[in-house]
């Protein structure tokens, strides 16, 4: 996520020494030193709040609202995305997605971290540390793969979702990154996504749908019931998603200034409206405002916000967060009733159709006073076409790739467990551990 579209790699990069070396001597790859304390001291802060974002946010958020004997599994898998995609990020994603100015991929010069020195800085994110600009970029490959599995909550086996979750990262994430934040085709053609609507909320959202698919619905779907084990918990994970979605949106200014400000701000604005809306939508027609729909509509705002955050005045999010509570109340409700799929925790309904919403409305809704870009309210029609392109084309790829990713685990592992361990829970048939 993390940094728009006018600050994309679009000069080639420089050559760099090879890994050994650099390992042994970093300081021979530090590039003349233009880091300013704040900018680093707060961009430290965002990337410890994104992180926070998964493990415990995620990971609260998700266990709450799955049944008693699949809490620790789900769990589970956002621990093991943090585990498992740092480490990848570190030894080639990152080098791929921020460095080198190919058109459709980046380079690996720096695979594992070669050449990076303690000043060295990214031309993306001039005033932070390097190292820095690859963390806070790692923490979003991490959520964005965990967002996938609530789509297939209670019934993923954890091997499969290992082995999915990594090659969804090399096959989906890191390209997608690369064309849109890194200086890649859709970022050449004008395309904007301030902090991850494509690359992270859409990608998820139609990947976790995809896999939803594939692995049909669960046990017991549309004639049991599968209520949430305890919602104390999805409210206590949504408080920690919200404040860590300051340091999402605002920690994609690269900086501490105005820009981080306002992003922060609009992204506010947007959860609260779509909260409320959300809530307003059920108070209205079911007679009572739960509290799942007002955490669901509070996460609608914020995803659907995020494209737009940097490049929008804060009554601009006021109305993306109430346009995103009835849309997303609309694709969790009609839409999923209508084409009854079974996506466990609305990943698709919330992160998919919020991040569509909230990156066509970035290109309606685009300041040039504010974000650098006119959209078609200033008289810039293009740039909403161009948004258009970003959605097609990450539909397209994510879904595709997904669809052909889970054939291909599929013939290594089972994807879903079996309908006696389903039944017994996946705590205890996965992880050999349960609540008591």
């Amino acid at each position: 996520m993390g940094t728009c579209a006018s600050r994309c790699l679009r000069a080639p990069a420089a050559l760099v020494a090879t890994a050994a070396v650099a390992f042994t001597t970093p300081a021979l790859a530090a590039t003349p030193s233009t880091i300013d304390p704040a900018d680093t001291a707060w961009m430290i802060v965002a990337t410890a709040l994104v992180l926070m974002m998964t493990i415990p946010g995620l990971a609260l958020f998700y266990s709450g609202m799955v049944r008693k004997k699949n809490v620790l599994a789900t769990m589970a898998q956002s621990l093991s995305a943090v585990m498992i995609i740092s480490i990848l990020w570190v030894a080639f994603g990152y080098s791929l997605a921020f460095v080198g100015d190919g058109t459709w991929i980046g380079s690996l010069d720096r695979a594992f971290l070669a050449g990076m020195g303690m000043d060295s800085v990214h031309p993306g994110a001039r005033t932070i540390p390097e190292a820095l600009f690859m963390l806070y970029q790692m923490t979003f490959a991490i959520i964005t793969v965990a967002l996938v599995a609530g789509s297939v909550a209670d019934r993923m086996r954890f091997s499969a979702y290992l082995l999915f979750g990594i090659a969804w990262f090399i096959f989906v994430y890191v390209p997608l990154a690369h064309w849109i934040w890194g200086g890649g085709f859709l970022a050449q053609i004008g395309v904007v996504d301030f902090a991850g609507g494509l690359v992270v909320h859409l990608s998820a959202g139609t990947g976790g749908l995809v896999a939803a698919l594939v692995m049909g619905r669960r046990q017991g779907y549309g004639s049991e019931n599968l209520s949430p084990f305890d919602l104390s918990l999805a409210v206590v994970g949504t408080g920690l998603l919200w404040v860590g979605w300051f340091g999402f949106n605002g920690g994609s200014a690269l900086g501490a200034n105005a820009h981080a400000v306002m992003a922060i701000l609009t992204t506010h604005l947007a959860a609260c409206a779509g909260a409320i809306t959300w809530g307003a939508l059920e108070w209205s027609t079911r007679r009572k405002p739960s509290v799942l729909g007002m955490i669901s509509g509070a996460v609608a705002g914020l995803g659907t916000i995020t494209p737009a955050s940097g490049f929008v005045a804060p009554w601009h999010g006021l109305v993306i967060g109430a346009l995103a509570g009835i849309i997303c109340y609309w694709a969790c409700t009609s839409l999923k009733h209508r084409f009854n799929y079974d996506d466990s925790l609305d990943v698709f309904g919330v992160h998919g159709i919020g991040g569509l919403t909230g990156t066509l409305l970035a290109g309606v809704f685009a300041t040039a006073a504010i974000g650098g870009t006119a959209g078609l309210i200033e008289g810039n029609p293009k740039q909403l076409l161009a948004q258009l392109y970003g959605v097609a084309v990450t539909l397209v790829w994510s879904g595709g790739v997904t669809w052909g990713l889970l054939k291909l685990v599929s013939a290594f592992v089972p994807l879903r467990v079996s309908r006696e361990h389903e039944l017994e829970g996946l705590d205890i048939s996965q992880h050999g551990e349960a609540l008591q």
